[in-house]
């Protein structure tokens, strides 16, 4: 019987067609997408998670200070303690869509002033609760790390990946007391702070409570 043999009864098609799916199924599984991260560092001439070019400056100095008609219990300002801080990952791509989901800013500290993120300048930063409210603390939890919620009436707030936590489950705390440090726990590429708000139950786009430059 020829191996080309295409009866039924052909012993050797089978084996060939058998042969021929397994090399398939094998292509398939070397070229599949990677899987995004959750912090895409700025910089790069490709595109990655979504953003491509610099990283965008969010913060100089302190931004907490809201404005008179912001009380304390909605999310005001920058989280992040630094002299530059920068966005390296937006809301709503990346990893971080759908931003119905996921949505989230990823942000770390421009240590040397090149405008991009500096891994050794951003790893210990400290990391400031932009509202007032209760303390939800999660450890080692995937893919967020360790976690941190400040919880108030209709708003909270989530800040993941942090290195260690400065406050415990159940503590009440006011905008810009420091609740933990940049770090790189859970699914993360790099020392960063991944940066929630949710109004009623919907996810907002950070963006939209923060003074920028």
């Amino acid at each position: 019987m020829n191996w080309y043999d295409l009866s039924d009864n052909s012993s050797n098609y089978k084996r060939g067609a058998v042969a021929l799916g397994l090399i398939v199924v094998l292509f398939l599984l070397v070229n599949r997408p990677a899987t995004p991260t959750i912090s895409a560092w700025r910089g790069e001439t490709t595109n990655v998670a979504g953003l491509s070019g610099a990283a965008i400056q969010v913060g100089q100095g302190d931004t907490l200070v809201a404005p008179p008609n912001i009380s304390s219990d909605q999310p005001w300002g920058n989280p992040v303690a630094g002299n530059r801080v920068v966005m390296t990952q937006g809301y709503g791509v990346g990893s971080h869509a759908p931003a119905e989901v996921w949505g989230a800013i990823d942000l770390a500290v421009d240590g040397d002033g090149d405008g991009a993120a500096d891994p050794a300048g951003s790893v210990g930063a400290p990391v400031r609760a932009t509202m007032s409210g209760y303390i939800d603390v999660t450890a080692d939890s995937w893919p967020a790390g360790n976690h941190v919620w400040v919880i108030g009436n209709e708003y909270k707030t989530g800040y993941a990946h942090l290195a260690e936590f400065k406050v415990k489950d159940g503590d009440y705390v006011e905008r810009g007391t420091i609740i933990g440090t940049i770090g790189s726990t859970g699914s993360s590429s790099g020392p960063h702070l991944d940066y929630q708000i949710w109004h009623n139950g919907v996810n907002q786009n950070p963006l939209n409570f923060h003074p920028l430059p």
